[in-house]
């Protein structure tokens, strides 16, 4: 929720922030006749579950409610932009997630007593989203636009076994795939271009690896779900070689 307040503000304060610009020269005049322009991006994330309790929960198995907590994370990816028109961009972004997602199991004991017990589950996620971003035109050095594709997810943190030490623990599957949703917006700044960007990716799969334990009965279906902010820097050197400019 935090992060979505922060993009919130900025969508307040940017409209003052474009008006404020008047008639200013256009910075990075040629930037959107390059084919192609790289660039890089640092987030903040949160980490949750979308989580569907089986019919079991209530009779044969003695776990009474499963709590989901989100966490803070922060990722890291490398940005490569293809303009396939003037107000359509193919993006591909590879990098690194990394974030933590706690789960409150409440177990209801033989002498109607209850027991909470707590698992926090870390994931480093290998990301490669594949992204269709559409761009309003240019006011100045600001734009506004929004994106939309998926994204393949592997976690590298997914546990294959686990130690007796570690238990209770429920296990992970390592692969999915997402669908990606957001908006962001593009500030022309004199030698590269910023964007502020929310994003909203949810799991395709069912993630839980199923065992003989109450904790991973207790679940139907587990899908993950991550709320990403990032700021995003891009460059314009390859502007000066003509394979990676568009021709008038």
């Amino acid at each position: 929720m935090k992060l979505i307040k922060i993009f919130l503000i900025t969508i307040i304060l940017t409209p003052l922030l474009s008006f404020g610009q008047g008639d200013k020269p256009l910075n990075l005049p040629k930037y959107d006749k390059q084919f192609m322009h790289f660039g890089m991006s640092l987030g903040l994330n949160t980490m949750d579950f979308t989580i569907r309790p089986s019919s079991k929960i209530f009779t044969e198995d003695s776990v009474y409610a499963i709590e989901n907590f989100r966490q803070p994370g922060f990722n890291i990816n490398i940005v490569t932009n293809y303009n396939l028109l003037d107000n359509l961009s193919l993006r591909f972004l590879p990098g690194l997630l990394f974030g933590e997602r706690d789960l409150r199991y409440t177990v209801k004991n033989s002498d109607t007593t209850f027991t909470r017990v707590l698992m926090k589950i870390e994931s480093t996620f290998l990301d490669f989203p594949f992204l269709i971003k559409y761009k309003s035109d240019r006011l100045n050095n600001f734009r506004a636009y929004v994106i939309g594709g998926g994204s393949f997810k592997y976690d590298l943190a997914a546990k294959d076994h686990i130690k007796p030490e570690e238990r209770p623990m429920i296990r992970l599957i390592k692969p999915d795939f997402y669908y990606e949703i957001g908006a962001g917006f593009d500030f022309f700044l004199e030698y590269f271009k910023f964007a502020i960007e929310l994003k909203l990716a949810v799991g395709i799969r069912n993630v839980v690896v199923y065992d003989d334990s109450q904790y991973t009965t207790s679940i139907e279906k587990m899908n993950s779900k991550m709320v990403i902010l990032s700021f995003l820097f891009e460059g314009s050197d390859l502007s000066n070689f003509n394979i990676f400019t568009k021709r008038r």
